[in-house]
């Protein structure tokens, strides 16, 4: 076997990237210099939930009000090790009236973000989207992943991989619109962020409809229907964020190779390309549902300590932006 192994050698040194999680501790920074963000934290009873809240609370980035059966949360806080006597309780006898309740607090202005605990997305945005929630928008909802990996230049926004399941130009517009505000909030720069609009080929093909719908986001940034961005597109996901792949099929703008914010034609292709960063490129990455009046933060099981920290500092971000343009 050993023989084998020799045979096989080569003297080419290994490839390494470097990530030293930069851009991850800026944020965190900025949150240090912010009051912690008061959130609901929705039906908590699972200790990795509390483990995670209480990180948070450890940074000092959230106040945590948890809403949800207390019997239940206080048995997965004993699971976890943790003191709960700190924190704020809200009863309440199940995961939908938790989420109701939830809502009620952000609508009063009790709590400034509502987290995700152990129940399906679904179930935790329903009763914000529903009619007379109090927290809709003239906005459809959707999520930011934000991604820093070591293989990439700056922040990386994929949208959208968890909420909009076949969105069509409209929702693809909002979706736009929302992934602007999360990147402004993100990292601050007066600049415009540059929006690739992802396909599988660089032409518009009437037969698919993701380069249709790619042309049409062009246009209505050129009139002027979506601002505060660059679109381009349709461009494969190469061509998006590779100057290189985009100069080889000579293709002239400003966004490919350089994009800042990539929309993915459907659920299943934003959340596989998400998933690749995550678990093979190991990325940074934070969750953030936009298009409510606060902030929805959305993390998983799977979620590293990184990523649930940088999620609810994205909220804070997103909160604090918008305080600033009302004061505007």
């Amino acid at each position: 076997m050993s023989d084998r192994s020799h045979a096989f050698a080569s003297d080419e040194p290994p490839e390494i990237q470097i990530h030293p999680h930069d851009r991850y501790h800026a944020v965190i920074g900025r949150c240090a210099a912010l009051p912690p963000l008061v959130t609901a934290v929705v039906h908590p009873v699972d200790a990795h939930v509390l483990a995670a809240v209480a990180d948070a609370v450890l940074e000092k980035i959230i106040t945590p009000v948890l809403v949800g059966p207390s019997g239940r949360i206080e048995k997965a806080a004993g699971e976890a090790g943790l003191d709960l006597s700190d924190w704020q309780i809200i009863d309440a006898p199940h995961s939908h009236a938790a989420a109701e309740k939830a809502v009620e607090l952000a609508v009063s202005g009790q709590v400034r973000a509502i987290m995700k605990g152990s129940l399906h997305t679904d179930e935790l945005l329903a009763p914000i989207v529903a009619h007379g929630s109090g927290l809709r928008t003239e906005r459809r909802l959707s999520h930011a992943y934000v991604m820093d990996t070591a293989g990439y230049h700056k922040w990386l926004i994929i949208t959208d991989s968890v909420v909009n399941i076949s969105p069509d130009l409209c929702v693809k517009a909002d979706i736009c619109r929302n992934a602007v505000d999360a990147w402004v909030a993100l990292t601050g720069e007066s600049r415009l962020p540059k929006i690739a609009v992802l396909a599988a080929v660089e032409v518009v093909k009437p037969a698919m409809q993701a380069t249709l719908d790619a042309a049409a986001l062009c246009k209505m940034a050129e009139r002027g229907q979506i601002t505060g961005c660059i679109i381009d597109g349709p461009l494969a996901f190469d061509n998006a964020i590779s100057r290189e792949a985009a100069r080889e099929k000579h293709i002239d703008s400003e966004v490919a190779g350089d994009a800042d914010i990539l929309v993915a034609p459907d659920i299943e292709a934003g959340n596989i390309l998400a998933k690749q960063f995550t678990f093979i490129s190991h990325a940074d990455a934070a969750g953030v549902v936009m298009g409510a009046k606060v902030p929805v933060i959305l993390t998983s099981r799977a979620d590293n300590l990184r990523t649930r920290l940088l999620s609810c500092a994205l909220a804070v971000l997103v909160q604090e932006a918008r305080k600033e343009e009302r004061i505007k």
